[in-house]
C-alpha cells in the first residue's frame, strides 16, 4: 500500500513539474508591449531583458505625411530629431540579441499624420528607410 501511494505521489509530482515547466516556457508567449512614452518604464534594453515580451513596439511615429518631415515621439527617453537616440539604438540591438522583435508603431492615439497620395507615401517610406532602418 505504501508503494502505491508513493508511486501515485511521484506521478503527481512529476506531472505538476512538467506542467510548471511548460507554463514557465510560455511566459513570454506572444506578449507585446509599447515602449517609449513613459519615463519610468526604463530603457528599451531593460524592458527586453525582463524576458516578459516577445514583441516591443516603439511608440510612436506620430507625425508624417502631407509633405512634412516625419517625427518620432519617445517622450523623455531621447530626441531623434537632434540625433540623440543612441540609447534606443543600443536597446534595439540588445532586444534583437535576446530574440525580441522590435517594431515601430506608426500613428498613435494623438498625432498629426495622414498619407495624401502615393508620392506622399513614397516620401514617408524613404524617410523611414534612410533614417530608421539603421536603428533596426
Amino acid at each position: 500500500m505504501a508503494i502505491t501511494i508513493r508511486s501515485t505521489s511521484l506521478s503527481l509530482l512529476f506531472s505538476n513539474l512538467l506542467l510548471l515547466t511548460l507554463v514557465h516556457r510560455s511566459l513570454a508567449g506572444s506578449i507585446a508591449i509599447y515602449w517609449g512614452q513613459a519615463s519610468n518604464e526604463g530603457t528599451l534594453a531593460q524592458t527586453c531583458a525582463t524576458g516578459k515580451y516577445k514583441f516591443v513596439n516603439i511608440a510612436f511615429l506620430n507625425k508624417f505625411g502631407n509633405g512634412r518631415k516625419p517625427s518620432i515621439n519617445l517622450a523623455s527617453h531621447c530626441n531623434p530629431a537632434n540625433g540623440g537616440c543612441q540609447v534606443a539604438s543600443n536597446g534595439i540591438r540588445s532586444c534583437q540579441k535576446l530574440g525580441v522583435k522590435v517594431m515601430l508603431s506608426i500613428g498613435g492615439g494623438i498625432g498629426d499624420y495622414s498619407i495624401a497620395s502615393a508620392a506622399d507615401a513614397k516620401e514617408v517610406a524613404k524617410y523611414l528607410y534612410n533614417n530608421l532602418v539603421v536603428l533596426f
